[in-house]
């Protein structure tokens, strides 16, 4: 229905975006890595995928054509929803998706929230053949940074995983432990790591 949504970004999380065009503010479910592209940005254009089921209108949306394909090569399996994908996604890069789908670690998919060991076969066996080439994306990290963005990035990050359903006691664990080895770690991928280990 839309192609993309061209814009201000009026909000950007970990989890989703407001992009305002025409006046019209768009709530659209992001993942990580589109995150990381528009965090920083006054305009943003974000390709889009809208879902329709009988109980929810949801509109995901991606900083790249790539990323949006993948998310839609993932819904077309039986069983992966959009928020399931976006999951993925956002928990591992497209190239770490890739090389899962390519040696076929159905037991490190599995490892994403809500997806069972069966749904990620299933994922690797419909996917094998269609997993796109994708370009390598460079996450660069600051110098060690000041107590107050760390505590910044602990907070982004903690209510992000609250948004994607985790206890916030296990979250705060998690991203205590993580942060204590790398302080200078960029948020999203603070994420990442803790989606790997909740």
């Amino acid at each position: 229905m839309y192609e993309y949504i061209t814009g201000h970004v009026a909000e950007a999380t970990p989890t989703y975006a407001v992009i305002e065009a025409g006046g019209v503010g768009y709530f659209i479910n992001i993942s990580l890595k589109t995150f990381t592209d528009i965090e920083h940005s006054e305009q943003a254009r974000l390709f889009t995928h809208f879902i329709v089921r009988e109980d929810v209108q949801s509109l995901f949306g991606f900083s790249s054509k790539i990323e949006r394909e993948l998310f839609r090569q993932l819904i077309s399996v039986s069983g992966v929803g959009g928020n399931t994908a976006r999951m993925i996604l956002s928990t591992y890069t497209p190239q770490e998706l890739q090389n899962i789908i390519a040696t076929e670690n159905a037991k490190l998919l599995k490892n994403v929230k809500g997806l069972g060991l069966k749904t990620a076969q299933k994922i690797i066996v419909e996917l094998s053949g269609k997993v796109l080439e994708l370009a390598g994306s460079d996450f660069s990290t600051s110098s060690v940074p000041s107590k107050e963005v760390v505590s910044d990035i602990y907070d982004e990050a903690l209510a992000a995983l609250s948004m994607l359903g985790f206890q916030k006691s296990a979250s705060e664990k998690v991203l205590r432990s993580i942060l204590k080895e790398s302080p200078a770690m960029a948020v999203e991928d603070l994420i990442r790591h803790a989606l790997k280990q909740l």
